[in-house]
């Protein structure tokens, strides 16, 4: 009997340092959790207020990007605005605003266009971008673009290459509202070559993807198609 006892006493202080040192290894685990946790969110910084989130959106307005209303709420107009200052500064095109965004937009200056002699309209495919020159040569807005992937692709049983031209064009003529191609939906387009139009979507993406038309926001469209009359000169350019 006294061997019994003692054989259990045995067996439970095994199973009793066994649940102690997996506790100790299980709270070491949480704790390397938490502060990893913790680094990560020091690393990131605190939230933008709504304060510095104005600034933000007053600065891009300030450097001639097009902006929705600067009200300290970070829409899809500031979005907008917030990636065509990343591409033309060479920064990754997040369209994320955080601290190190804001500080950049701080240091940063207005865009300088190509041409200075004239009021125009000019598309950088390099950088994505288009720029609204006045005829004192500033610039007056930059929004972002999605133009031509270079790929083949068939319309109409056709092959074509989606192409972007690069030259000096005028808009040639316009449609006021929607027009349903078969290559999909153009809002307020303002074609300057053939098939190629500058024109709303809603699907602007931070690289080239169209099948060669410049596609701008959609916010953007029914008051760049006002500023485009027939006859405005667009320049479109790589580097």
């Amino acid at each position: 009997m006294r061997e019994t006892i003692t054989f259990n006493d045995h067996a439970h202080h095994v199973w009793l340092h066994f649940f102690i040192r997996a506790a100790i290894v299980l709270l070491i685990i949480l704790l390397l959790l938490l502060l990893s946790e913790r680094s990560i969110g020091f690393a990131q910084g605190r939230s933008l207020t709504k304060t510095e989130i104005a600034e933000a959106e007053q600065t891009l307005s300030k450097l001639g990007y097009w902006t929705g209303p600067i009200d300290g709420s970070f829409d899809a107009a500031s979005r907008h605005a917030l990636i065509a200052f990343q591409k033309v500064e060479g920064r990754r095109r997040t369209g994320n605003l955080t601290h190190q965004e804001l500080a950049a937009l701080r240091l940063a200056s207005r865009p300088e266009p190509r041409d200075v002699t004239y009021a125009h309209i000019e598309v950088d495919l390099t950088r994505q971008v288009l720029i609204v020159v006045d005829e004192n040569g500033a610039v007056t807005k930059v929004l972002p673009v999605c133009t031509g992937n270079e790929k083949l692709y068939t319309d109409q049983g056709k092959t074509k290459r989606a192409y972007t031209p690069r030259g000096k064009f005028v808009v040639t003529r316009k449609i006021n509202g929607l027009r349903i191609s078969s290559l999909g939906a153009l809002y307020y387009p303002n074609y300057i070559v053939n098939g190629i139009a500058i024109h709303g979507s809603p699907s602007v993406l931070s690289y080239p993807a169209s099948h060669g038309c410049i596609r701008i926001p959609m916010f953007a469209a029914k008051e760049v198609s006002e500023m485009l009359p027939v006859g405005t000169i667009v320049i479109v350019y790589d580097r």
